[in-house]
Order: C-alpha cells, then sequence, then structure tokens
C-alpha cells in the first residue's frame, strides 16, 4: 500500500513537471523563493497608458495571478470603477487550473455592475463592474485583460507591481506613450536604473520592468511602502479636463489650474452676507470672527459626498451650499472661504491627503502631481494661523487631528500653489492623564473612581465616540475598552473643552469582579490596572526600519485601599528607562494599607534603523513585564 502511494504521488510529480513545460501558468513554474511567505504570486502583468491627446487616452492592463491559498482569493475578484471622465472598453478573463490547463473564460452577462456611490453621496456617478470565477480549489490561476479610455489627461497612473502584503512578482512592466513632442513627469523609488526610452511612429514609450520580487511580510512599525518596494509615481505636464487646462509642471501651476477651477464660485447671496455682518458686527479680533463664523458653518451645514465628472475636483458655487445646507468637502471650505471673505478675512483652499496611516502622510516634496482626496481651509493670522476642516459638525476650531494633521497640503492662493505644513500635534499636545483611587474588599473585588484627561490626537477616538454614537454604544464602548477580564461600568461621564488643542475629561466608576486573586493566605495584585503596554516585537530577522508617526505622554497615578491584615511579601522593582526609544518610569510602594503606583511613558514619533531591533525590542519587553508586575501580600500571623 505504501509503495503504491508513493508511486501515485512520483506520478503525480511527473505530470506537473510535464504540464509546466507545456503551460506557462501552472504552479509549478512559479520560482520556490516566490512561494515564500505569499499567499498568491502575480505571474505576469502589463499595463500600457497610452495618452493619444489631451483628451484621448487609453490604459491597457493585463495581468495574471496564481492563488495559492484562501487567504490570497481577494486577488482573483476584479473589480474596475468607470464614470463620466472614464469608460470601460473591455474585460476578457479566463480560469486556470493549477496545471495551467484552461478551465473556463469569463462570459460578459455574469460581469455585475453596480453602484459606486457611498451613503455619504448625494451625486455621484461612480459605477463598479465586478467580476469573481468564485474558485475553490487552490491553488488556481485567473487571467484579465481591462481597457479603459479616459477623456482627459489630469491624472496619470502610478506603478506598483507589489500591491499588497503576502503577494510576489514573476514579472512586470509599466509603459507610459505619449507624442514625441510631450514631456510627463515622473519618480521612482526602489528601482535599478532608468526606465527604457524608445520610438514608436510619433510616439515616444518609457518602460519600467521587473522580475522575481518576492513577498512582504507585514512588519509592525512598518514604514511607508515607497520605502519597501518598488513603486513609480508619473505626472502630466500639460493636461485637459472637460475644457479646462492646465499644468503640472511645478505645484504653483498645480495651484493656478485650481484657482482657476474655483474662480467665481464664491459669491454668497445677500442674506447670508447679512447673515455674516450681524455675526461678527461687535467682534474685535479676527480670531473671534472665525470662530463664530466656523460655528455658524459647524449648525447650518451637513457633509455630503458630491462627485460627477470635474466635479471630483470643483467645488459647488457658495451661493448652492447656502441654499441646500450640504456640499462635500470642496463645497464646504468653498463656502466657509466666502463667509470668511465677506468678514473682511482672507484666507486660503487648501489640498491635502487626508487620513491616519504613514502612506496617507507620504507625499513627494520636489515632485508635482495629485495625491490628494480632501480639502480644508488655512487662515492666516497676524501671529499663527488656524486650519479648519468644514466637513465636521463637532471639531474644535483650529483643529485637524489625526484626519489631516502632522502632514503637508498644497495651499492654493493667488499666485499658485505652494507646499505647506499643518498643524504638528507634539509630545506634549497628545496626553493621557488618568488617576485612579479604588478600594479592594476581602473577596478580592475592587471598586474605583477613574478620572481621565485626554488632549490632542489621543482624544480623537472618544470624541469621535461621543458625538457620533447613542448613549448604549458609548457604555458599550467603554465596556469593551480596557484590558481587564470582567468589570462593570457602573457610571460614566464626559466633559468636551474646545481648543486648538482640545481636551475631553472621562469620570467614570467600576467595578472589576476578582480583580485580586486571594490564594489562601496571600493576595495577588497588578497594580497598573488600565494602562497595560501591548507592544512586542519580534526581533528576529526584522527586514525593514521601525516608524513611530505619533508622539504621546501617558501619566497614570494610581492609589487602592487594601484590605487591612497583610504585609508584604514580594513587591515589583522600580524601573527607570531614558532611551531615544522613550522614557518610562514605574514605582510602586505601600504605605500602611495604600497601594501606590505612578507610571509614566513618553514616546517621540521618529525612524529607527532594522539594525537596532534587539535593543528596541528589549525597551518594549521590558516594558511590558513592568506593566505586568505584581505585588503579593500576605497574612500577619496573629
Amino acid at each position: 500500500m505504501r509503495a503504491l502511494i508513493i508511486l501515485l504521488c512520483a506520478c503525480c510529480i511527473h505530470l506537473s513537471s510535464l504540464a509546466a513545460d507545456k503551460t506557462p501558468y501552472a504552479v509549478a513554474n512559479i520560482p520556490k523563493e516566490l512561494l515564500k511567505g505569499a499567499n498568491a504570486v502575480k505571474r505576469m502583468e502589463t499595463v500600457r497608458f497610452e495618452m493619444k491627446s489631451l483628451t484621448d487616452v487609453v490604459l491597457r492592463r493585463h495581468y495574471v495571478i496564481t492563488v495559492l491559498n484562501e487567504n490570497g482569493e481577494h486577488h482573483a475578484a476584479l473589480a474596475e470603477g468607470y464614470d463620466k471622465l472614464r469608460k470601460i472598453n473591455s474585460i476578457e478573463g479566463v480560469l486556470y487550473d493549477a496545471f495551467g490547463n484552461e478551465i473556463k473564460k469569463l462570459k460578459q452577462k455574469d460581469i455585475q455592475d453596480v453602484s459606486g456611490v457611498q451613503d455619504i453621496s448625494l451625486i455621484d456617478d461612480n459605477r463598479i463592474k465586478l467580476f469573481n470565477f468564485y474558485h475553490k480549489q487552490f491553488p488556481y490561476t485567473v487571467e484579465y485583460e481591462v481597457e479603459v479610455k479616459l477623456n482627459h489627461s489630469y491624472f496619470f497612473p502610478r506603478w506598483m507591481p507589489v500591491n499588497y502584503t503576502s503577494l510576489s512578482v514573476e514579472k512586470s512592466s509599466f509603459t507610459i506613450v505619449v507624442p514625441q513632442a510631450y514631456k510627463f513627469g515622473y519618480r521612482h523609488f526602489n528601482y535599478s536604473g532608468e526606465p527604457t526610452k524608445t520610438a514608436e511612429k510619433n510616439n515616444s514609450v518609457t518602460t519600467w520592468q521587473v522580475s522575481n520580487l518576492p513577498a512582504i511580510t507585514w512588519e509592525v512599525a512598518t514604514p511607508v511602502w515607497t520605502n519597501l518596494t518598488t513603486v513609480v509615481y508619473t505626472a502630466p505636464s500639460d493636461f485637459e479636463m472637460e475644457g479646462y487646462k492646465g499644468s503640472m509642471s511645478s505645484w504653483k501651476e498645480m495651484g493656478m489650474f485650481m484657482q482657476t477651477l474655483n474662480k467665481g464660485r464664491d459669491v454668497l447671496p445677500q442674506p447670508i452676507i447679512e447673515k455674516v455682518k450681524s455675526l461678527t458686527a461687535n467682534l474685535t479680533t479676527d480670531r473671534e470672527k472665525v470662530k463664530v463664523l466656523y460655528d455658524y458653518l459647524q449648525k447650518t451645514t451637513r457633509y455630503i459626498s458630491i462627485q460627477l465628472g470635474i466635479g471630483g475636483l470643483q467645488p459647488f458655487e457658495a451661493s448652492y451650499v447656502a441654499s441646500k445646507g450640504y456640499g462635500d468637502c470642496k463645497a464646504l471650505t468653498n463656502y466657509m472661504y466666502s463667509l470668511l471673505k465677506a468678514a473682511g478675512i482672507k484666507s486660503h483652499y487648501a489640498l491635502v491627503n487626508a487620513d491616519r496611516t504613514l502612506n496617507d502622510k507620504f507625499i513627494i516634496e520636489d515632485f508635482t502631481y495629485d495625491p490628494f482626496d480632501h480639502v480644508i481651509l488655512c487662515v492666516p493670522m497676524q501671529k499663527d494661523t488656524m486650519w479648519l476642516e468644514c466637513t465636521s459638525q463637532t471639531s474644535s476650531a483650529g483643529y485637524m487631528g489625526s484626519f489631516t494633521g502632522n502632514r503637508k497640503a498644497l495651499l492654493i492662493d493667488e499666485d499658485g500653489g505652494k507646499l505647506v505644513n499643518t498643524p504638528t500635534y507634539a509630545l506634549n499636545d497628545n496626553l493621557q492623564l488618568r488617576t485612579i483611587k479604588g478600594n479592594v474588599d476581602a473577596s478580592g473585588d475592587l471598586k474605583m473612581q477613574v478620572s481621565t484627561l485626554y488632549t490632542g490626537l489621543q482624544q480623537d477616538n472618544l470624541q469621535s465616540i461621543l458625538h457620533h454614537r447613542t448613549k448604549d454604544w458609548q457604555k458599550e464602548e467603554v465596556n469593551k475598552r480596557f484590558d481587564i477580564p470582567t468589570y462593570t461600568v457602573d457610571k460614566f461621564a464626559y466633559e468636551e473643552i474646545k481648543g486648538q488643542v482640545p481636551q475631553l475629561k472621562e469620570e467614570l466608576e467600576l467595578t472589576v469582579d476578582n480583580y485580586v486573586t486571594v490564594s489562601g493566605k496571600r493576595l495577588f495584585i497588578v497594580p497598573n490596572i488600565m494602562n497595560r503596554s501591548a507592544t512586542r516585537f519580534e526581533n528576529a530577522d526584522r527586514k525593514f526600519d521601525f516608524e513611530f508617526d505619533l508622539s504621546f505622554r501617558d501619566v497614570d497615578s494610581i492609589e487602592i485601599q487594601l484590605p487591612e491584615g497583610y504585609e508584604i511579601e514580594a513587591m515589583p522593582k522600580n524601573v527607570e528607562l531614558d532611551s531615544k526609544f522613550g522614557k518610562y518610569t514605574s514605582t510602586t510602594r505601600i504605605d500602611g494599607n495604600t497601594l501606590l503606583q505612578y507610571r509614566k511613558f513618553e514616546r517621540p514619533n521618529g525612524r529607527f534603523s532594522a539594525k537596532e531591533a534587539t535593543e528596541l525590542t528589549q525597551f518594549y519587553e521590558t516594558i511590558y513585564k513592568a506593566d505586568r508586575a505584581r505585588v503579593v501580600l500576605v497574612k500577619k500571623e496573629d
């Protein structure tokens, strides 16, 4: 029987090898080094972007992906968007088995055509064509060919062969075809040498190509993606969209184009102008006027996405927002700009990439392109600058938070565009200051009052929950927020203090069942109740640098009343760390029947070499253990 099994396995291997010779997409053809850490392998990819004129552009993508397991299934799905500016000419697809044999072809009738409109959208022409073979016999391979026609030349593509973790690439190429007299811009990262440049009829052809790129395994605190793998950004020089012409030869020129789109859209109805005058009549400073008008904006408008053709770049008129009471980020920012203009206050429209990750904050400063997806308003003052998030009905005037703070923005003024910094929130801005007072009874249950002050970026998530969730939902969130096995929220309350660095006060009353472990005549207590670091690193074979983009300070002062009749058997050692990775202090002592602990952790933002992995790992491991150190008390002998 065993001999038969061995024979069958040998036959399978032989057949696989024969199939690999005849079928290029057989799994057996994949180099072994590309299988390591991969859930899928991109067997081949060609991306060709051809600009025939400023209003006639074709994008062709042909790619083949082998899905190795269920974690790679999402690579087999096709999702292609289209709208007023982008038309899908054709979609073709083929499914292959593990030996590279064709199983079936994509049928046009099986392609779904669905709306791409989000719930927050009012006017949006985005639609998506979806297809999936829904094959479940791993491994398998899918092949897709897509041709898209664009009626503008504003957006040039970005090429990123390895665009997911756990995806390797056998070969990929990226080609830009433009008329010989046309110049486009590009910037590449982690690409050896320069692209190949050739001539094709009356066109200039530029090609990048790579092969055998291994899969990237995600590591905690990894830098931006452009530091990890091959990425090529491209951008037009001259371009045209729906009759509007512009240039990306510089940030200044790009800003001039945005000025053209916005021109004449700041006219307010006369009743709104009169309202502005009445709201600001008795105010003496521009800062007071900005706050009042921003409050008026928040109370009288709401955010609704409007994406229609060039409307993805051009704001609706201020008069539209005034009459409807809603708009997208462009429209609301333009409206706020118009309100301030009516009050005699100068402000500037600004483009920004909004979100909370390092990749969203990344921008190439010496290369002009459009990485932006959001618009905010900049209001220069005599001594400083106020920034306004015009889509929020709850944010403090002047506060950008983790959504748009700590990054570059393209500020638009009468001279064009220029890159500037949005507000930076440093260690002293991002605080969590907590005081705990509690009592432990003889059974080990803990009742405590917890007062916490959150400031800056540390209050962002809680502030959002406070304003956008019900009371019951808030309580549910409090019930699962802390790393405590079993606890009950007896009472909770919040107080918000607005400002350019906002604050949020939280008052809690909690009951923690069996927090103290009672074992015979001993009590086992972890003094650090609510703020234990969960950060741990594996330093073995660390490939990429560490990058931390949030700096903060946490301070915890804990005071717990213990049952009488116990004495100290074991106490945690005090810990003091002071390094470039941060500062940490933990001290624990007992005064009578009172257990006292003080903990302070300061972490700066910054980037640290992968070569420092051992040192950095030890730093966080020391904190991890100190945060869980126990006090042991023993019953006094009579």
